[in-house]
């Protein structure tokens, strides 16, 4: 367990520190003599010396090499040649041995075969050893060049306004309902009588200990308001967006609810090391309110084996969305969290009920379980979609999801018993039966998994839409296996999409996927379209891993008279802010709004949805005319089809035609 907390502590530290490199290494292309080299250019530090890369008799390897990926090496013709003639020297680190080394600089050239039309990138590290008095050091330098007939310059459209503000609502009811998920665990349910009491029975009167149980709850929302804070003031928006859509996070966060769920159904037990929480609870001996202070310190550290999971995606999904997000997100939770606590100690009576042994406690933490291993499927299909492998097809875990919630209906039905279960209830004919909240919460989870079934033939699920993989993954589809011969969805446009289209177009909606709505996801491309066809340009800011961007498009994009006018009146961009393909060379820019340099095709849309709204949030709505001027003072986003509804995207589709007319 101190292993995944450290882990976890590495996703969201706030700093990391970097070895400072002897040399500075700078990566060109160049055409001498209509040959295309890869050009490496070393400036080394003052005392010290970069050997070459010569073999050097008796010391193998070490030296200067250069390291190319397979598809790289395919590219390449000869060996890099280097501009300067190294010298000769006896290195006492090595021996005395002498060895071929550079000093102040030295520049290869690598040649590479280019055709005609070309467009490919090199990749490789360059591994060297240095030497500096009686000191040998080895290190590695990645490059990335791309290598194109021509290249195309650098895009920058649209300007600066400020962002819509955005709900605070839905992300503190999303917190909160976390934090209620979070008290049912037994590290935080099992604490409850022991902690009541105790505020009950130490204090003088009933309305001392509810006041004292007030602060703990008030102390245990100001500690996880605190780290939503800290999360913002030291991790940029920019870099909790990346955290959040990487797959790294993606497959951490699923190997924590995988982990839990199989500890909550009974394999073994995830405690922190004991002298931790000792440690903190020594503390609270130390005054009237600040003791109490480290009693919620203490349990916020100790729950942490159950609530860990539901803190790292909930600070992680809230955070790309925007500073508040976080901070309202986490103050949820901590609502959620202790809530309970002070509710106990307005009705102590209720401690009665909570404190009675019998299995339903470990029928709830078996439920939790199997619901928690439902949820850790999510993120791997996260990780999956970013990877661009799509094995994890829709198909694939809908029929997961089915099995588990089928499991979890015939559980609660009394079918079978886990490891530490104890037997169902009898009645007054010494017969087992099911308790009627327990009936009610099978009832559901059957429903639920009938309800899931349709979707293994296409059907969009609009409900839970934001929770599945892309509709473009699903491996059979009714209308897909109906059809005789695909359509041309772009027909009427001369200018057609075709950049990033083979690699975005699973990640099509359902409702644009059947309504047959000829969507761009480049927006040179899109521009020209709207141009072209003398109509304004719709930009969706979108995810390839954004819940909410999914339940947008089944909610909105479903109905009819939108989908009209997306057809009809608007060219349709949609640009995935996480799509993580390589930027032309030319293109990567340093983006004073990222505070960055621009490496990926999603970094760009960031940085235009910065220009265009001010931030960066998902999804997004802003509308263009042809010279990249908005025609809406604010874009429209999931906050405003919460509050208003689809009719009113309508209305807000109508006024930007209006505005495009009178321009």
């Amino acid at each position: 367990m101190k292993k995944l907390l450290l882990l976890f502590t590495a996703f969201i530290g706030f700093t990391a520190l970097a070895q400072e490199k002897p040399v500075q290494w700078t990566f060109s292309t160049i055409n001498e003599g209509g040959k295309q080299y890869l050009q490496c250019k070393a400036l080394i530090n003052k005392e010290v010396q970069l050997l070459s890369t010569a073999a050097n008799p008796g010391l193998e390897g070490v030296k200067t090499s250069f390291e190319f990926d397979s598809n790289s090496v395919k590219k390449l013709s000869g060996i890099p040649i280097s501009d300067n003639t190294s010298i000769l020297i006896k290195s006492a680190a090595l021996n005395n041995a002498e060895v071929q080394v550079y000093t102040d600089s030295v520049t290869w050239k690598q040649a590479i075969l280019v055709s005609k039309g070309d467009s490919f990138r090199i990749k490789g590290n360059i591994n060297y050893y240095t030497l500096k008095g009686d000191q040998v050091e080895t290190f590695s330098e990645p490059f990335s060049k791309q290598f194109i007939e021509e290249d195309s310059p650098a895009n920058s459209v649209g300007n600066t306004n400020k962002a819509a503000g955005h709900s605070i609502l839905g992300w503190l009811i999303a917190g909160l309902i976390a934090g209620l998920i979070g008290f049912l665990t037994p590290c935080v349910y099992s604490l409850v009588p022991v902690t009541v009491s105790l505020f009950l029975k130490r204090s003088k009167t009933p309305e001392q200990g509810r006041k004292s149980a007030l602060f703990y709850s008030f102390s245990i929302v100001v500690i996880y308001t605190l780290v939503g804070i800290l999360s913002v003031l030291f991790v940029p928006q920019s870099t909790w967006n990346t955290i959040s859509t990487s797959w790294g996070f993606n497959i951490f966060v699923f190997l924590l609810f995988v982990i839990f769920g199989i500890s909550f159904l009974g394999a073994f037990e995830i405690s922190l090391p004991a002298s931790w929480a000792t440690k903190l609870d020594s503390k609270s001996s130390f005054g009237s309110y600040s003791g109490i202070f480290f009693m919620a310190l203490t349990l916020v550290v100790v729950s942490f084996s159950c609530t860990g999971n539901f803190v790292a995606s909930l600070l992680g999904i809230a955070s790309k969305t925007n500073k508040w997000a976080a901070i309202i997100g986490m103050t949820g939770f901590g609502l959620g969290l202790a809530l309970p606590f002070t509710l106990f100690a307005f009705f102590p009576s209720w401690l009665k009920e909570i404190s009675k042994p019998g299995g339903w406690q470990n029928s709830l933490k078996v439920s939790l379980g199997i619901l928690e291993l439902a949820l850790a499927m999510k993120f791997l299909s996260n990780a999956d979609v970013q990877w661009g492998t799509y094995f994890f097809s829709r198909d694939i875990y809908l029929s997961l999801w089915i099995a588990l919630f089928a499991f979890l209906s015939i559980y609660l039905l009394g079918g079978f018993r886990m490891k530490q279960d104890s037997e169902l209830p009898k009645n007054d004919w010494d017969k087992a039966y099911i308790p009627i909240p327990r009936f009610f919460f099978a009832l559901a989870s059957l429903a639920f998994t009938i309800y899931l079934i349709p979707g293994l033939w296409g059907a969009p699920l609009n409900k839970i839409s934001g929770l599945l993989p892309p509709y473009g993954t699903q491996e059979y589809t009714g209308a897909t296996m109906s059809s005789s011969k695909p359509v041309d969805k772009a027909t009427t446009y001369t200018i057609q999409p075709t950049k990033y289209y083979n690699d975005l177009i699973r990640n099509e909606s359902a409702a644009a996927k059947n309504a047959e709505l000829v969507t761009f996801f480049d927006y040179d491309e899109a521009m020209a379209a709207a141009k072209e066809q003398g109509k304004p340009l719709m930009i969706d800011f979108t995810g390839i891993v954004c819940p909410n961007c999914r339940e947008f498009e089944n909610r909105v994009w479903t109905q009819p008279e939108v989908m009209d006018r997306m057809k009809n009146k608007f060219v349709v961009a949609s640009l995935f802010e996480d799509f993580t393909a390589e930027l032309p060379d030319a293109e990567k820019i340093f983006s004073p709004l990222l505070d960055k340099k621009l490496e990926t095709v999603g970094d760009r849309y960031k940085e235009l949805s910065m220009k265009l709204t001010g931030g960066i949030s998902q999804p997004n709505y802003v509308f263009l005319n042809h010279t990249g001027s908005k025609l809406a003072d604010k874009g429209y986003g999931y906050d405003d089809i919460q509050k208003n509804g689809p009719s009113d995207f309508v209305k807000h589709m109508d006024q930007v035609l209006e505005n495009f007319r009178k321009k």
